[in-house]
């Protein structure tokens, strides 16, 4: 009997090498997309570098990369750097306040399960990042939070070990001195949570002051399309004032609120018309908030999914 050829060596050697690619891609899709939505607070921009990345890697000639798992994170990095470096120039143009996209970290089949959740993916740990030069984000996250070794950061980065090792300092020395001084745990975050909604809910400015810190900050993002003040709101009474005089005046009536893990947090999203209408997230110091973030931009939101 005539033994039949194997199909694999039928196929066109090229259309293999894709085959193999492919396969790297997706092995490390979740890291890919850890680090560019942390360096860039972009679900949208995200992806985009993702796919740029995808297609980068597709056109490698090289067959003795060595670590795809290197290679591909060196390509998405510096697409991410260059893509912060442009659009520095955009969020100076924003309408009011800039706050990274919110996603969801809690639905256990949703398109984020994939990605590496800790401390540096909350609102608030975001927000921080903002200060840092896209330089010195991409090596405070590669080493802190991926643990990279300095050689691999500086080949990513084209640095020097030792530029490398004094750009980090100078991101640590930033981060924090901004940091908040006391940890919460996650059982107190969900129980301020739960108050801060009671007391808004009774309209008593007293009841919500009181879960306040005094140096409270309130941010919310609205982007020019959505409702949100356009500078931030620091204090316990102006916060407090704002968030009640806000909800009687600009919120519709009829949303829905549903609690959900934002950014690996607690957090609200309310909906209106079964469409997300905004997102809430606070920041713990102590046994206080000590800042809130308000996502109402439809931009930032239309990722999330709607209530069914």
């Amino acid at each position: 009997m005539e033994k039949k050829p194997s199909p694999e060596l039928d196929r066109d050697p090229y259309d293999i090498q894709r085959s193999v690619k492919l396969g790297h891609f997706d092995q490390y899709r979740g890291l890919l997309f850890s680090i560019a939505y942390r360096m860039l607070g972009s679900v949208a921009d995200a992806e985009d570098m993702l796919q740029e990345t995808f297609i980068k890697w597709q056109a490698v000639t090289d067959e003795n990369i060595r670590s795809p798992r290197s290679y591909l994170v060196t390509i998405l990095s510096r697409l991410c750097i260059n893509h912060l470096q442009s659009a520095r120039v955009q969020r100076e143009e924003y309408i009011g306040v800039w706050l990274p996209e919110p996603i969801i970290t809690d639905s256990g089949d949703g398109p984020f399960d994939l990605i590496k959740v800790d401390e540096s993916i909350s609102m608030a740990f975001l927000v921080l990042l903002e200060r840092l030069t896209p330089t010195e984000r991409a090596v405070f996250l590669l080493r802190d939070v991926f643990e990279y070794e300095y050689g691999e950061i500086g080949s990513i980065i084209r640095q020097s070990e030792v530029n490398c090792r004094q750009i980090l300092k100078r991101a640590r020395q930033h981060i924090t001195a901004l940091r908040p001084r006391f940890e919460i745990a996650k059982s107190n975050h969900d129980a301020l949570l739960e108050s801060f909604l009671k007391a808004i809910g009774t309209g008593e400015l007293s009841g919500l002051v009181a879960l306040l810190a005094d140096d409270v900050v309130l941010r919310s993002d609205g982007g020019g399309k959505g409702v949100a003040v356009p500078n931030e709101i620091r204090g316990m009474d102006k916060v407090g004032r704002g968030i009640l005089g806000g909800i009687s005046r600009l919120l519709p009536r009829n949303l829905i609120r549903k609690l959900a893990r934002i950014n690996g947090e607690p957090g609200l999203i309310n909906y209106l018309d079964g469409r997300p209408h905004s997102v809430l997230t606070i920041e713990v110091s102590g046994n206080r908030i000590s800042s809130l973030h308000v996502i109402t931009n439809p931009e930032k939101l239309k990722h999330l999914p709607i209530l069914v």
